[in-house]
């Protein structure tokens, strides 16, 4: 019985659900009006407490540390725990899912209590922690889920990161209906919503957020099916989403579309009922006739010709030549090392993904940021304004699982390295700036489109690419502080250059601008940081490109 719970696609499935449930930082714009009017807050004070808010959802550097202290990391069939990772005996990723969930429960509660009036006004610098707090919550669990899935599923790592990230990206659109459900125009209520349901949804299940040691490479036909669910889940949004902006619904159609989601958020365990009867069914065939010594589905280091889904999986094509290629560099054996943080910021490389994250993700946050005032600038109608700015979720979420999903093709089907494809996003990011710039009719239908899925790709290539480069061991504490340079761009992008152009450019008297020179300089502006970080994408890829064939396609090709 223990085996139907406890085994990789459960503890995905689990992940995905606790994914969807953190992302409470993408729905500030919910909540901070009673936060503003509750504590007597101006504009300035409540912009305070959002950048806060930020630093927090961004600053994920302690879950990573947290991540590799607790966890065992094995490497060549050995388990390996270092003198500062003892506790990982007595740990596991549950430790860093509690860890989250009583930030996020301690944070939003905090936040609760002082908007109801339950406790006194506190100081602007208390609610800026609090603020923090709660958001620096959701990257403990977003660390734990991404990385426990890559080490699950370790040869379609983009795929796996690409749906955990989708999820993240999704979960404010879902919270948004849970909204609109139960606490429709009561925003102190939906903040006390935000303080229990991650909390409960963690402790819940973070006991099935594992990492299973299971050596088999042919389960892509499941991960499939969690990619299908997900598109209908996202189809399903954009419908609401797109309805809601054009007519009020009834209590009773909310609830009804609202059972609808539940229904389809519980798909990923239908998935993972079913992947593992496969997979136990295939074990108990392969057993009988190879007899191994361990009768542990889960702890079974597979042989290289076991094949649980009974079928080869279409993505399996290596290039031939992958394999045959011979180490020829000590920079190739430094790479297969696994590097810990201060090792990686010792490297070009890690100073080439950060100034791409500052540069590229920095940029696409500076237009989502000024999206409703680049649409009044432009004539475009409070209808259209909105419907614009609900689907960037949408579009946001179709960059992070499309770029996943993609990499991993082009990975197995064509052997290109993974940072061709997030050159290739980068460019096309620089198109959407300068659609944007342009100002022609009807641009925000495309503009923002191309930014969106973009910004979003760069999230599920990057923990990726950050993996390969420099090791699962302490990926979770390089990444996160990669991803640091998000937040930073954000806001020299946005305050310093965009924000700055357009007062100059607004009416003095109701500091109000319209026409296509408002954000004309500021956003070819931003399409020159973008083409920084192109080059400094298309650097990586050339230095790494041997790499990817002499380590990487050769490590998959051996697992497949």
């Amino acid at each position: 019985m223990a085996e139907w719970l406890l085994n990789r696609w459960t503890g995905a499935a689990a992940a995905i659900m606790i994914q969807w449930s953190c992302g409470a930082s993408y729905t500030f714009s919910i909540y901070s009006p009673v936060l503003k009017s509750s504590q007597g807050y101006d504009q300035s004070t409540l912009d305070t407490v959002s950048v806060f808010k930020d630093i927090g959802a961004n600053f994920g550097i302690l879950s990573g540390l947290l991540y590799t202290a607790v966890t065992p990391y094995r490497s060549s069939g050995v388990e390996c725990l270092s003198a500062k990772s003892k506790w990982a005996s007595l740990g596991g990723p549950w430790v860093v899912l509690a860890a989250g969930a009583v930030q996020v429960f301690v944070g939003f509660m905090f936040m609760w209590a002082a908007v109801v009036g339950l406790i006194g006004t506190p100081p602007v610098w208390v609610m800026c922690f609090f603020a923090w707090l709660g958001a620096n919550g959701q990257t403990f669990l977003n660390t734990t889920n991404v990385v426990t899935g890559l080490r699950n599923f370790p040869e379609y790592s983009g795929t796996i990161v690409g749906i955990m990230k989708g999820f993240l990206g999704l979960s404010g659109a879902i919270l948004i209906q849970l909204y609109h459900t139960f606490c429709d125009g009561d925003p102190a209520t939906y903040l006390l919503m935000l303080a229990c349901l991650p909390a409960f949804i963690c402790t819940l299940l973070m006991f099935l957020v594992r990492i299973y040691e299971v050596r088999d490479s042919n389960y892509k036909k499941h991960l499939n099916g969690f990619s299908v669910v997900t598109v209908i889940i996202v189809a399903y949004l954009m419908f609401i989403i797109i309805l809601q902006n054009f007519t009020s619904l009834s209590t009773w159609a909310r609830m009804l579309t609202f059972v609808i989601l539940m229904v389809l958020l519980a798909l990923p365990y239908g998935i993972a009922i079913k992947a593992q009867w496969e997979e136990s069914r295939s074990f108990a065939q392969t057993f009988s006739f190879e007899r191994p010594p361990s009768t542990d589905s889960q702890k079974l280091i597979m042989s290289p010709s076991y094949s649980p889904s009974g079928d080869q999986s279409e993505y399996q094509e290596l290039p031939s030549d992958a394999g045959q290629l011979q180490l020829n560099s000590d920079d190739m054996l430094t790479h297969e090392q696994e590097m810990n943080l201060l090792q990686a910021m010792c490297t070009i490389d890690f100073w080439m993904l950060f100034l791409t994250m500052i540069s590229g993700l920095g940029s696409g946050l500076a237009m989502i940021n000024n999206m409703s005032q680049i649409g009044e600038s432009l004539g475009y109608s409070t209808i259209e304004i909105n419907n614009m700015v609900s689907l960037w979720s949408m579009w946001n979420f179709l960059g992070r699982f499309g770029g996943g999903y993609v990499s991993d093709y082009i990975m197995h089907r064509k052997g290109w390295p993974r940072p061709l494809l997030m050159v290739a996003t980068l460019g096309t990011m620089i198109f959407g700036h300068v659609i944007i710039a342009v100002g022609f009719p009807g641009n925000l239908y495309l503009g923002p489109v191309l930014v969106g899925i973009c910004y979003g790709a760069h999230w599920s290539l990057m923990p990726t690419i950050t993996s390969e480069i420099f090791g699962v061991r302490h990926m979770g504490t390089i990444f996160n502080t990669i991803a640091a340079a998000s937040p930073l761009g954000s806001y020299l992008l946005s305050v310093k250059v965009v924000g700055y152009i357009y007062d100059k450019e607004a009416d003095k008297e109701d500091n109000s601008c319209f026409g296509i020179h408002c954000f004309m300089s500021s956003f070819f502006i931003l399409a020159a940081v973008s083409f920084i970080a192109f080059l400094a994408g298309l650097a990586l890829y050339f230095r790494t490109r041997n790499f990817y064939k002499l380590v990487v396609l050769r490590r998959l090709k051996h697992s497949v």
